[in-house]
């Protein structure tokens, strides 16, 4: 046994302890960190987009109501089922319409909350006062 075995270990340990924060946790907590960001802003973007989409929604089911409107007139042979497409293309305008409304309020409140609570998701973020939305 003159020879030494030299073991090849998986996982690397750093060689001065001084390199390591307090508790040994500081690349984890970066790493907790930067993913609870990242899911932060994520959740923001995704309550935008929703919002976006609400809107996207009313618009295209508004064209379309007025669109069969428009054929009531047109084609009056079919009257009663444009006026009834119409009627339904209304609906679902204003139930769009309602759902943007309703992302815009909850993400008006996430912010309201986070700004009460001093978290803000961006550190750069400046803030501004919004006049008109």
């Amino acid at each position: 046994m003159a020879e030494e075995k030299h073991h090849h270990h998986l996982f690397h340990h750093k060689k001065d302890e001084e390199e390591q924060p307090a508790g040994g946790y500081g690349e984890a907590a970066a790493e907790y960190t930067e993913t609870t960001d990242e899911y932060e802003r994520y959740k923001k973007e995704e309550k935008e987009h929703k919002q976006h989409l609400g809107e996207a929604g009313a618009i295209a089911a508004g064209a379309f109501a007025l669109y069969e409107k428009h054929e009531v007139k047109k084609d009056p042979e079919h009257a009663h089922r444009h006026k009834i497409e119409e009627e339904i293309a209304a609906a679902a305008a204003v139930g769009s319409g309602g759902y943007a409304f309703h992302e815009h309020h909850e993400k008006k409140d996430h912010k309201d909350a986070e700004e009460a609570s001093g978290d803000t998701i961006l550190k750069n973020e400046k803030k501004h006062h919004h006049l008109f939305g």
